[in-house]
């Protein structure tokens, strides 16, 4: 699919597009809901890719087609807000239109194809955003370096579609490198490549939900609630992954529930982001995999953000020996990690065993079996050929 961007734009538009560029979807293995207050995250880019290619337009006309629907969506008029998977591309040239990376007119063509599963957990937006920023950078003659091109995806997402989420999408979209995970200080940007060991799979419960709306915002409000109360206390408070540690009883006093719960896992996820990333460093898999599991029962227990679904297959996962395994990509649906020694394919019953225990318990539960696939580390964003 990936390979079509440059002949769906040839069938669409009737020429050849003049740039193209692709970036990866993400698992997170560790650090859930800490971006956006200030936390580490250690995501990795995966083998799926979504690709855009560009061409021009007339000037502040955005002309789009995408293979989710095949239809050609036209915006021409900036003051009315666009929807759909066309506003992230419309908040892309904005932000570039502010740096003076567009093109000439800030219009373009633009065609989409990608393997990427939206709503899924796997940052499709992200990958969207990395990619649409590129392609229409390089068209415009500008080089954006990866950290920029993060900015502005970050942007697009947060300021024009209106998802209140962190940085951490766009940064391993952009700085991934293959075979490693992106340890990522969101409140600095500074950034670690940590190698990683192990085997991992992707269990996908086919439930989809949209962030732009319901609990993730919620959530974000509550985090935020959170620090405005706390800042009574400790004043020069920015951040909740910030509150000292040591501090936790006169955190649980300051706090009415839920705001109670929320700040407890953000301050035991930091934690854990941290620790985990030198145990992964130093090839301890089995801590980083107890690690996991403690990270999924503080999304479900505390943050709430789980589903009867992850937990059955997380559980199931446990059950048949699997090193770890947690939601990943904010919950409310999506996928399960699961972390494998390096040896489980091998092993013959390792990896197969912890395979059919998660479809015979969600098939026994849900009446089907979930898609499950390996997770390849990848890199990040990069220029394709125009074919």
């Amino acid at each position: 699919m990936r390979a079509n961007a440059s002949a769906l734009f040839r069938t669409t538009f009737g020429v050849a597009p003049r740039a193209a560029a692709s970036a990866p979807g993400r698992v997170n293995l560790i650090g859930e809901h800490t971006d956006y207050n200030g936390g580490p995250v250690l995501p990795v880019a995966c083998a799926v890719r979504t690709v855009v290619a560009v061409g021009p337009a007339d000037p502040g006309v955005l002309e789009m087609v995408s293979t989710r629907d095949g239809q050609v969506a036209r915006i021409d008029d900036r003051a009315s807000r666009p929807h759909g998977w066309g506003a992230y591309i419309a908040g892309v040239m904005q932000e570039l239109v502010a740096l003076g990376a567009a093109p000439v007119g800030g219009g373009a063509r633009v065609a989409v194809t990608s393997d990427v599963p939206a709503a899924a957990g796997l940052a499709s937006s992200a990958a969207l955003t990395v990619a649409a920023a590129k392609a229409l950078s390089l068209f415009a003659g500008a080089r954006l370096e990866p950290r920029q091109l993060a900015g502005v995806a970050f942007r697009a997402e947060h300021d024009h579609v209106g998802v209140r989420c962190g940085i951490m999408d766009q940064m391993c979209a952009a700085l991934a490198k293959p075979g490693r995970a992106l340890l990522l200080e969101c409140a600095s940007l500074a950034v670690r490549h940590i190698p990683i060991g192990g085997r991992l799979l992707l269990v996908d419960t086919g439930t989809r939900r949209e962030l732009a709306a319901g609990a993730f915002n919620e959530r974000r409000a509550e985090c935020e609630a959170a620090v405005a109360r706390l800042k009574v206390e400790l004043p020069e408070l920015i951040w909740l992954a910030s509150w000292p540690a040591a501090w936790l009883p006169r955190l649980k006093r300051a706090l009415p529930e839920p705001l109670r719960s929320r700040a407890l896992h953000v301050i035991g996820e930091t934690a854990r982001a941290r620790f985990g990333a030198q145990l992964l460093a130093r090839g301890h898999l089995k801590r980083f995999g107890g690690l996991l599991y403690e990270s999924h029962e503080s999304c479900r227990r505390l943050y709430a953000c789980s589903t009867p679904e992850l937990d059955t297959i997380v559980a199931a996962a446990r059950r048949a020996g699997a090193l770890g395994a947690r939601l990943t990509g904010a919950g409310w649906g999506g996928a399960v990690l699961v972390l494998l020694g390096p040896g489980a394919r091998r092993a013959g019953k390792g990896e197969a065993k912890v395979v059919r225990e998660i479809q015979r318990a969600f098939a026994a539960s849900y009446g089907r079996e979930p898609a499950i696939s390996s997770v390849r580390p990848s890199g990040g964003v990069r220029r394709e050929l125009v074919r």
